[in-house]
């Protein structure tokens, strides 16, 4: 628990979330781009040795993606916790604790769903 009674111990836990935020993003754009380059490769090389099926980038890939997903619910939920712990003091009036934590779990529902639809592909 603070002892500082200053809304500045909220913020930086609020800048912590969007970095994790931001760091999630970044392993769901990494996957992506790692399972489309396999993708590419294929194309450019149909005749080359190896299953017609799915490739190692692929799972590379959705492996990132899951990551990505991952990191962003828990960020979400390390967020709550320390929100939990501050004092009234310490949140601005009428400032919303969880519009942070709610757009992290749309990025890592957006992140299943990429999941699912490469998948399918």
């Amino acid at each position: 628990m603070s002892d500082l009674n200053d809304p500045r111990v909220f913020f930086a836990a609020e800048r912590t979330l969007l970095a994790w935020n931001r760091t999630s993003l970044s392993l769901m754009a990494f996957g992506f781009v790692i399972e489309r380059s396999g993708l590419l490769l294929q194309m450019l090389k149909p005749d080359a040795p190896g299953s017609p099926g799915k490739h190692f980038s692929f799972w590379i890939g959705l492996t990132f993606l899951m990551l990505g997903s991952w990191v962003a619910c828990w960020s979400s939920w390390q967020y709550k916790k320390v929100v939990k712990t501050l004092k009234p003091v310490e949140i601005p009036l009428g400032y919303s604790v969880n519009t942070g934590p709610g757009i992290n779990v749309i990025t890592a529902i957006l992140g299943v769903l990429l999941m699912a639809y490469l998948f399918m592909m």
